[in-house]
């Protein structure tokens, strides 16, 4: 069965610094992808995030690149199968360089944190009680 894929594609300052935040935050690297212009992080078998310098960024738009530690263009939201490994997955990224963004939202079936990554891209996480789901 297909399944459909997404592949988020980032400007950064620094393809090596990004490698490694992303690599401690427990994603791999698949290198068949990766150059020392862009770096293919690979979060599940259907999401991919694409580093991509800046330089390398611009050769697929000819939009001004957001600087995102000053403007916000995109929020990107990840699951989380517990409470825990949200609050895993945010402190990793602190720890690896990122930084804290925005509040704790715990609305009791739903909870979630974000944080920045070394670029300023924020990326939130969030678990919701699969009751709640169901409906």
């Amino acid at each position: 069965m297909y399944q459909q894929m997404i592949f988020v594609n980032l400007p950064v300052s620094d393809v090596d610094v990004s490698k490694k935040f992303f690599t401690e935050l427990g994603y791999t690297i698949n290198p068949q992808f990766s150059t020392d212009d862009n770096a293919c992080v690979v979060i599940s078998d259907t999401i991919v995030a694409m580093m991509l310098s800046k330089q390398r960024y611009a050769d697929f738009t000819k939009k001004e690149i957001v600087d995102a530690t000053r403007s916000s263009e995109v929020l990107l939201c990840l699951s989380a199968e517990s409470r825990e490994k949200v609050d895993e997955l945010v402190d990793a990224a602190i720890d690896a360089g990122g930084s804290a963004s925005g509040e704790t939202q715990d609305q009791g079936f739903m909870y979630g944190r974000a944080f920045d990554d070394p670029d300023g891209h924020t990326w939130e996480v969030v678990w919701m009680d699969p009751a709640a789901v169901q409906g």
